[in-house]
């Protein structure tokens, strides 16, 4: 009988499995709406003709889409698949044994473009990353967890699958509420999910392939927390920030708390009751999460919301990186607000897909990145049966 990964794993790291009941623990199919708290710093109207009111783009959409114009080319989604696959017991000092989750996770990376009217594969990256506590290297030895994954890597039904782990991410323990451990691990998968994301687009901007006439459209916030490496070396922080200067990223869940009318008060109606193919107002904003960075922000109604069931259905958040000095004086050119905006109206969801209660917010390209990914993934039957 092939040997289990955690039976390696705990071999190798002195530990105890239990063998534990194995769970998914994601629920993005779920559409949500963020309530989460309110930590935005919004500055300024951030557009070269601020308005207080709703734009309409519905004729302009109308006459690029019949000009077969755009400004949006590649499409970049991020996926990843997350389990609690065991428990794991490690002695502590005093004789005391601790039990920690193992998490582990599939993670796809896609990029997408359009080419000849067809939506067809730039890049992909798969790989698998297991996240432990860090104590499972009690000794803090270099380049100890690199040698596990090398030993896991050995495991016969791992090969049978033709997969391998990349990565093991150690989650820290010290203190951390036993119930957050769960989330620590999952944490440690969603930033080397990120990091992959960030490399994708640094690959495009190497090749010269994003520029004012080929946007890449990110599918999610561009809040990025800057790396470790990033914190330390400016230049690097300077190179990160200008890679998203051709670079929108389109939300489909946010938190409409933080829309702010003219008083600064918060306003999530005037979300709520955006027209049909109507964008709102520019807004500048500061992320705590984003360290120095500015942003820009504004929604866009792609779907009827007499269609839908919540009014925040079919309303997507849009950002972009404010990256010249000009944007960051004087905000981003309104016209050319409008006219991405009216290239994103012109990729929104064609038809309600019954197994997606996500329809009303996808644009259809990143739809079908996603799609694409996940056709690459293990099963999670297949995956949860390695441990």
């Amino acid at each position: 009988m092939a040997e289990k990964v955690m039976n390696i794993l705990a071999t190798v790291t002195g530990g105890k499995s239990y063998k534990a009941h194995k769970y998914g623990l994601d629920h993005a199919e779920i559409p949500y709406i963020d309530y989460g708290e309110d930590t935005t710093i919004w500055e300024k109207t951030a557009e070269t003709q601020p308005t207080k009111n709703y734009v309409p783009l519905y004729s302009q959409s109308v006459e690029i889409a019949r000009r077969d114009f755009t400004l949006l080319k590649y499409f970049l989604d991020g996926s990843r698949r997350v389990y609690k696959v065991d428990d794991i017991a490690f002695k502590k000092s005093g004789g005391r044994t601790a039990i920690y989750p193992v998490i582990a996770g599939q993670i796809g990376i896609a990029c997408c473009k359009r080419e000849n009217k067809k939506i067809i594969k730039e890049s992909f990256e798969y790989e698998c990353d297991i996240s432990v506590p860090d104590i499972a290297d009690s000794d803090g030895r270099k380049g100890f967890f690199p040698a596990t994954v090398l030993k896991l890597n050995e495991c016969q039904e791992l090969k049978c699958l033709n997969i391998e782990f990349k990565n093991i991410l150690p989650y820290k323990t010290a203190n951390v509420d036993q119930k957050k451990y769960e989330d620590k691990g999952t944490a440690c998968i969603q930033d080397r999910m990120i990091e992959l994301e960030k490399e994708a687009v640094a690959q495009l901007v190497r090749k010269n392939k994003l520029d004012q006439n080929n946007y890449l459209i990110k599918d999610g916030s561009l809040e990025y927390k800057p790396s470790k490496e990033e914190k330390k070396d400016k230049r690097k922080s300077a190179i990160f920030k200008n890679n998203y200067n051709w670079v929108l990223g389109v939300s489909k869940n946010f938190n409409p708390e933080i829309c702010k009318d003219i008083h600064g008060k918060s306003n999530p109606g005037f979300i709520a009751d955006l027209p049909l193919y109507n964008r709102t107002p520019v807004a500048m904003y500061k992320s705590p999460y984003s360290e120095g960075l500015s942003f820009a922000v504004w929604y866009i109604r792609l779907q009827d919301k007499k269609r839908t069931r919540t009014p925040f259905d079919g309303v997507v958040k849009v950002e972009k990186l404010l990256v010249k000095d000009d944007e960051l004086e004087k905000g981003i050119d309104s016209k050319l607000v409008d006219l991405l905006s009216a290239c994103i109206i012109n990729e929104r969801n064609p038809v309600c897909y019954g197994s997606d209660l996500r329809w009303a917010n996808h644009i259809y390209p990143i739809y079908l990145t996603e799609s694409y990914i996940k056709a690459k993934y293990v099963s999670s039957e297949s995956f949860l049966h390695l441990f």
